[in-house]
């Protein structure tokens, strides 16, 4: 019995239409698997991979709001529970203008391979809101957050789902939605992850998708004889994921370049020094300001704005060792990925979720470069908030030493796990086969276990 990953995609692509995300994220895993499948008829004959793409459910609500002045805000609210076979749904809630079931559900099935890799007992779901906490005051955010919660509730629970942060979802968002559920449900449970240190939060948790990214960089680093000291890093994005890279990069060594955010990018030379990330981290976390301001403070820095027309990002065409992106999907296209060879650029480490095209993921194969993909690379976050559903379980706390040696414990075992995987199915060196197959072995077989649910 052989799969042929062309026909499943034209099953994936009528039964979900218009999903563009979710059908590239698909695409990218099974073509990794077609060498899995072929050894395992099981698979194929228990419809693994049919059951594999569909969510468990899928939660859509209004979520009405007052603003400011009074009047009726109305948004959409998601939640895709999309897959328990090794534990409860774990995975963000995005607020953005961009959130739409496609997107939403392309980072469900992701977090399912990611949480996999982890080691960790966690199922994978994604959700979140058309709302754009941009620009909005605390009291705006406040009141939508407790709508969405109004409802979310019903469905979440620390041994159902348990929701984290994402873009437009921080500690003051999670802060929000946290005292609504515990207003509604009057229990304190340990229903969300990234709280605040006093209600629950786990030291390292703000940090832990930036630092591991750079853990799992290093890695492959080392793995190949280099290391992050004296090396150049371009980093895009400016907020939680960026700025913690950035900080670990300087830890091992290393200098960043770089930031951006929607409305354009800054490249700074002499590199973001720690007082210059402090800058960065307060025009972001508390003035909620644009990068442009990073330029008119810090001399000899260039600062180029978004052109929409632009067919590449020129922040992924200056001269580098490694290439850290950390914004969201997509924001590395077949040129960027082109640039970035051609600049020098030999070792790539993704902090976003898949912000590599499939034309940029063929360039990097096709040139060797160190490529770890999103659901290896940026486990970190998500391994953190494991850890600290851990410890609310347990109603204790370890220390900040503890848990970045935890965290770093675990991007070590994701490396190796997709290193061995890639060589033990012919493609050494291979870290998106590797990511791939390692994390779906584990959930297909437990879903094997539990039979047709």
């Amino acid at each position: 019995m052989s799969f042929d990953t062309k026909v499943f995609m034209e099953y994936v692509k009528a039964k979900n239409p218009g999903e563009k995300e979710f059908h590239q994220a698909v695409e990218e895993v099974f073509e990794s698997l077609d060498m899995v499948l072929d050894k395992h008829p099981e698979y194929i004959e228990a419809r693994i991979p049919e059951r594999f793409v569909e969510p468990e459910r899928v939660i859509l609500f209004r979520v009405p709001w007052i603003d400011d002045k009074g009047k009726i805000q109305v948004n959409r609210g998601f939640r895709i529970e999309m897959n328990s076979a090794i534990g409860p749904y774990k995975g963000g809630l995005r607020f953005h203008p961009s959130v739409y079931l496609g997107i939403l559900k392309f980072l469900a099935f992701e977090q399912v391979l990611k949480n996999s890799l982890t080691t960790l007992p966690m199922g994978g779901g994604k959700g979140g809101s058309d709302f754009d906490p941009k620009g909005k005051s605390d009291n705006e955010v406040m009141r939508f957050c407790q709508s969405f919660m109004t409802e979310l509730q019903r469905h979440i629970g620390p041994d159902t789902d348990v929701p984290a942060g994402d873009i437009g979802v921080g500690g003051r968002e999670i802060g929000f939605l946290f005292g609504q559920y515990k207003r509604l449900r009057n229990e304190f449970a340990g229903v969300l992850t990234g709280k605040g240190l006093n209600w629950g939060g786990s030291l390292i948790r703000p940090e832990a998708t930036g630092y591991g990214q750079v853990y799992f960089a290093n890695e492959m680093l080392q793995a190949n004889g280099k290391s992050m000291e004296g090396l150049t890093c371009l980093v895009s994005g400016s907020g939680n994921v960026a700025q913690y890279a950035t900080e670990k990069v300087l830890d091992l060594g290393g200098k960043v370049v770089t930031a951006s955010d929607s409305s354009g990018m800054i490249y700074d030379a002499e590199g973001i020094d720690r007082e210059k990330l402090a800058f960065i981290m307060d025009l972001k976390n508390v003035r909620r300001g644009r990068i442009k301001e990073y330029a008119d403070k810090f001399p000899n820095v260039e600062y180029m704005a978004v052109d929409p027309k632009a067919d590449c990002n020129p922040l992924w065409d200056i001269k580098a060792d490694v290439a850290l992106p950390a914004a969201t999907q997509n924001e590395i296209n077949g040129k960027d990925a082109a640039n970035l060879v051609k600049s020098g650029v030999f070792c790539v480490s993704e902090g976003s979720n898949m912000p590599t095209t499939p034309e940029g993921v063929e360039t990097f194969l096709g040139n060797k470069i160190l490529y770890g993909p999103g659901k290896a690379a940026n486990a970190g976050g998500v391994a953190v908030s494991g850890l600290e559903m851990s410890q609310n379980s347990m109603r204790l706390s370890w220390t900040r030493e503890e848990v970045d040696q935890r965290l770093h414990g675990i991007m070590k075992n994701i490396h190796q796990n997709c290193i061995e995987t890639a060589e033990k199915y012919g493609t050494p060196g291979n870290y998106v086969n590797g990511a791939n197959i390692a994390g779906f072995l584990k959930v297909a077989n437990s879903m094997l276990d539990q039979g047709c649910v």
